[in-house]
């Protein structure tokens, strides 16, 4: 419990300074990356203060200079301060719409070219496949928690559809991305954090000559990413 209080007031020091720094600059410029910079290193930070211990394997067979969509699996609220701050350059996500109505956030992050999410509107996912369309086209790579939630108990839920016709769509590498320890460090439904490592494994991309049909792209996407997983997660070892 302490070692998830000094994180939080970690980020309750750290935050405010850097939307003070960074919300400005952003508006002003109509430049974000001071701002996603600030705020990925803090959030990152806040983790590494907790004792959690991170580290990365396959990321030399990502070219920086291309786009890629980045598909993983998610179990705790720990994943996307780890996962956004390892990958190369600068990504979009998928976030709440409701987020959006917020004067200066709402702004801020349309600046950042992040994709809004209808989650109660079902034909609202064709929006967010173009509006990330949009952002690929920007050069900005995609990270997508292609379950849609966290897991309860670290196995792989059913994926989302949607992720697949974007990457069908826009013709850019997937890369599956395996997420292992944050399920140990804080799993979905507890407050407290343990130190422990944390493994994120970067698969080699698949190649949009590659994909397949869109089954077959998220039957590897899926292969790769429980592979990578500790054998009791896996479905295959149940």
């Amino acid at each position: 419990m302490i070692r998830t209080i000094l994180m939080l007031a970690f980020w309750g020091v750290t935050a405010p300074i850097a939307a003070i720094i960074g919300f400005p600059w952003t508006l002003i410029t109509g430049d974000i990356r001071l701002l996603y910079a600030m705020f990925t290193w803090g959030a990152f930070a806040g983790v590494r203060l907790a004792g959690v211990r991170v580290e990365t394997d396959g990321l030399e067979r990502l070219d920086r200079s291309r786009s890629y969509i980045f598909m993983s699996n998610h179990v705790s609220n720990l994943d996307p301060p780890i996962l956004i701050r390892k990958i190369p350059g600068r990504t979009s996500v998928m976030v709440k719409k409701e987020l959006f109505k917020y004067p200066i956030l709402g702004q801020a992050m349309r600046i950042g070219s992040l994709v809004p999410v209808d989650r109660g509107n079902r034909d609202a996912g064709i929006d967010a496949v173009k509006e990330a369309q949009d952002a690929i086209k920007q050069g900005l790579s995609m990270m997508i928690y292609i379950e849609g939630k966290r897991s309860f108990d670290g196995k792989l839920l059913p994926f989302k559809k949607g992720p697949f016709y974007l990457a069908l769509e826009s013709g850019v590498p997937v890369v599956p991305v395996t997420i292992a320890g944050t399920h140990q460090a804080m799993p979905k439904g507890q407050f407290a954090i343990k130190p422990g490592l944390v493994r994120l494994i970067f698969h080699p991309p698949i190649e949009p000559k590659d994909f397949g049909d869109r089954d077959h792209l998220m039957e590897k996407v899926r292969q790769a990413i429980e592979g990578g997983l500790p054998e009791q997660y896996r479905a295959l070892s149940s």
